[in-house]
């Protein structure tokens, strides 16, 4: 991968698209990249658009956009001595422009709400268009609320997928960056009710050995790149991945998650699980999407 992919986030003068910014010059810091702060000026559904029909020409970056570029590029860089920042105004909706850039970044960065958001808006919503179409990997940002956690593990489901086995290689990275722990998540639902006894104990015992085997094969994985990150292989019982998943994030620094889980279909870019923690997890979400091959 080229050394030269900046860190992308998308900053539009909000509270959330500041948090964002932040956990953004961050990350850069830690991957030693170039931080780019990008404004989509033009609203997604199209408005700012010339309503004159004899009008065709896109209309022109604003001052106020870019004193407020300029602001939150100077602020970062006072907090973070030594990092690179680069600032520009795009002539597109926000999702559609992070999108795009995308294809050239190492990392993406959205704030879960922007300007006139919906809380618990997805699709259509800028993180949630960044976050299904991205080209590299996809980080959603928690609303400002909350600080931003420095503590904790990084979490990562496990599945036995080639998605989820990026999301592992990824978590690993971030873990060993931030010299936490890496928790491998593997969830196995519950034993059908009615189920004859011996029947019971057969099914639970393959799926203990299954969830054994997952979590041995993906820390093995690990350790081959990372031989002194500490690893906790956790294997957890629940109706849902995505109910335990966005349970255990309560207690993670990150959660990473592939695009798509085992059983997903070429056409689902943003799998149940995926979409379920990046509206409801506890802590930031990276979302586990290969990179764009470079041009």
């Amino acid at each position: 991968m080229p050394m030269n992919r900046p860190v992308v986030v998308g900053v539009d003068g909000s509270p959330t698209s500041l948090t964002a910014a932040e956990h953004a010059a961050r990350a850069a810091v830690q991957r030693s990249r170039p931080l780019h702060l990008v404004h989509g000026y033009l609203h997604p559904l199209g408005y700012g658009v010339p309503l004159n029909p004899y009008d065709l020409g896109v209309p022109a970056p604003t001052e106020a956009a870019r004193k407020m570029l300029e602001q939150v590029a100077g602020d970062l860089t006072d907090r973070h001595p030594g990092l690179r920042v680069e600032v520009r105004q795009v002539a597109g909706g926000p999702g559609a422009t992070l999108v795009e850039e995308s294809r050239r970044a190492d990392l993406v960065v959205v704030g879960s709400r922007g300007m006139g958001g919906f809380a618990g808006l997805l699709l259509g919503s800028v993180s949630g268009q960044v976050a299904q179409h991205g080209h590299c990997p996809v980080l959603v940002v928690r609303p400002a609320e909350q600080p931003i956690p420095v503590d904790g593990p990084v979490l990562v489901g496990v599945d036995g997928s080639e998605s989820g086995g990026l999301a592992v290689r990824l978590a690993a990275d971030e873990a060993d960056r931030r010299d936490t722990d890496l928790v491998l998540v593997h969830v196995r639902p519950p034993e059908r009710a009615g189920t004859v006894p011996e029947q019971a104990a057969e099914s639970a015992a393959a799926g203990q050995a299954e969830s054994a085997e997952l979590l041995a094969r993906a820390a093995a994985q690990v350790h081959a790149d990372h031989p002194v990150l500490t690893v906790v292989e956790r294997p957890v019982r629940a109706a849902s991945p995505e109910q335990a998943l966005v349970e255990a994030s309560g207690e993670a620094a990150l959660v990473v998650v592939g695009s798509r889980g085992r059983g997903g279909f070429a056409g689902l870019l943003l799998g149940s699980v995926s979409q379920a923690l990046v509206l409801h997890a506890h802590c930031p979400v990276l979302v586990a999407h290969p990179y764009e091959r470079a041009e």
